[in-house]
């Protein structure tokens, strides 16, 4: 098994959960990140939100820092779990 193939989500049932699992949350971190853009652009059309719309912006940012950071933990998650002929031959079963 190796990293960011994509036939490791289809390995076991309990890898496609982990699989949708991490989906729906970088998908969250997707929408938040772009939102908390789009609000913090608003924001900025007006002097007195200036502060806050900064603020999105930076936690928008590490969201954006996130997504690629979630790729790779469901990844090395899927490869802890490793493949299922791997662990037979291990135990020699």
């Amino acid at each position: 098994m190796s990293l960011f193939n994509p036939d490791n989500r289809n390995r076991t049932p309990q890898h496609c959960r982990i699989w949708a699992a991490y989906e729906v949350a970088y998908t969250f971190v997707d929408f938040s990140a772009a939102g908390m853009f789009v609000i913090g652009s608003a924001l900025f059309f007006d002097q007195a939100t200036t502060y806050l719309a900064t603020w999105l912006f930076l936690v928008g940012s590490i969201c954006f820092g996130l997504k690629p950071t979630l790729r790779l933990v469901r990844e090395i998650h899927l490869l802890r779990l490793g493949d299922v002929e791997d662990v037979a031959e291990e135990l020699d079963v």
